[in-house]
């Protein structure tokens, strides 16, 4: 593979022997040291094979007291190649000046991957980066990963660590997320356990402090649970961090309204299209106005970056299409109206139970007045109804 590419880099030639006795040719190659290779036999007097430029020439000059005869089937190789550009200067000079920016263009950086990262947006990590000077055109040679670093990890405290390495014209940012500990439980400071909301206990367990309630109580809510006030009996009452887990069945109703007339677009059919070419931060259009007549579309923007053999490029082409439509009224089915309004609701309880507990039965009912469907779910739960707070005493109310 290595001797194909110098041999096709310093131009190689495809040719046809025809003699009366080839043997010879071939032992003259070897008496002159010709290398040729790819050797066909066709005939009893005639093969063909191949040979670099320079024997190729040794061979014609030897060719001539053999009595044969050489014909020149294919000529192959960079300077063949760049022999047809001899009548044209300037298509050699474009060539030339495009390897040119190529090679000077692989200095820089071009492109970003930002990996591990999930809860703080690449966006951020860029535009923090963009403030220290590493962005689109910055000198690959130039950056200094230990100041970014101490830069980054200030400006944005949820990060842990950041690494910047440059490979050609791509820039690959590793960072790894702060992980944030719990806030420490003050183990001194006297509490209560209180409920959250109300509901019917299936579940005591009073780590420090005094249980209020017993198993298959009802609770309302706000009422205490676990006491951080003990009568010791003797000496008055002690003061403890009331803490526990009670776990209880509660009960949700949650109702929405669906309007039965709703406004439902519909595409006219007709589009504009702009374009336009990102060179680096700036932006060439290739439309004269970027006004859009008035009138309701939904724009659709498509961004292609250019790359040559796999090397990103600071060229990005975009296009943007709006396509208009118009609004009109259509009536929504009662049973339609009457499933969106319980995906509705099913979400809103999931984000309020999903941090306590689950969610064991729902019931969806609806009815309808003056064209608005009335949607209620009822739900039962089974979650942790406890809530800790804080007994202010007289030392905490001085202060």
């Amino acid at each position: 593979m290595l001797k194909e590419g110098v041999n096709r880099l310093r131009g190689q030639v495809r040719i046809r022997v025809e003699c009366a006795f080839p043997e010879r040719v071939l032992n003259v190659c070897a008496a002159r040291d010709l290398a040729f290779w790819d050797l066909e036999w066709e005939s009893a007097e005639a093969f063909s094979c191949r040979l670099s430029r320079a024997d190729c020439r040794v061979l014609r000059r030897c060719a001539e007291k053999l009595d044969c005869r050489i014909t020149v089937l294919r000529r192959e190789g960079a300077p063949y190649f760049l022999r047809r550009f001899r009548c044209r200067p300037a298509l050699v000079t474009g060539l030339v000046g495009c390897v040119l920016a190529l090679f000077l263009g692989s200095f820089f950086v071009w492109d970003f991957q930002v990996t591990g990262n999930e809860t703080v947006p690449t966006e951020r990590i860029l535009r923090a980066l963009e403030q220290q000077g590493v962005g689109l055109g910055s000198f690959g040679f130039s950056l200094d990963g230990e100041e970014i670093r101490n830069y980054v990890l200030l400006e944005i405290p949820e990060l842990s660590w950041i690494a910047v390495n440059v490979s050609g014209c791509r820039a690959m940012v590793q960072v790894r997320e702060r992980i944030i500990p719990p806030e420490p439980v003050n183990e001194k400071a006297p509490t209560n356990v209180v409920a959250r909301r109300a509901g019917l206990v299936l579940e005591m367990r009073a780590l420090n402090g005094v249980a209020c309630v017993l198993k298959g109580a009802s609770v309302a809510e706000g009422q205490l649970l676990i006491s951080g006030v003990s009568d010791t009996g003797t000496f008055g009452a002690r003061m403890l961090p009331g803490m526990g887990s009670v776990r209880a069945r509660t009960w949700y109703s949650l109702t929405t309204k669906i309007p039965l007339t709703a406004v439902e677009k519909r595409y006219t059919g007709e589009k504009k299209t702009a374009v336009s070419l990102i060179l680096g931060k700036r932006r060439v259009k290739f439309f004269a106005n970027s006004s859009i007549e008035a009138g309701k579309y939904d724009k659709i923007t498509k961004r292609t970056p250019w790359r040559l053999f796999g090397v990103p490029l600071p060229v990005t082409w975009v296009t943007e299409t709006c396509r208009f439509y118009e609004t009109q009224p259509v009536t929504r089915d009662r049973l339609q109206a009457e499933r969106l309004g319980e995906q509705i609701l099913t979400e809103q309880l999931a984000a309020a139970v999903s941090p306590y507990g689950a969610i064991r039965s729902t019931l969806c009912s609806a009815r309808e007045r003056n064209g608005v469907l009335e949607v209620t779910l009822t739900a039962e739960c089974v979650e942790e109804i406890g809530k800790t707070v804080p007994i202010y005493t007289e030392e905490t109310a001085g202060a």
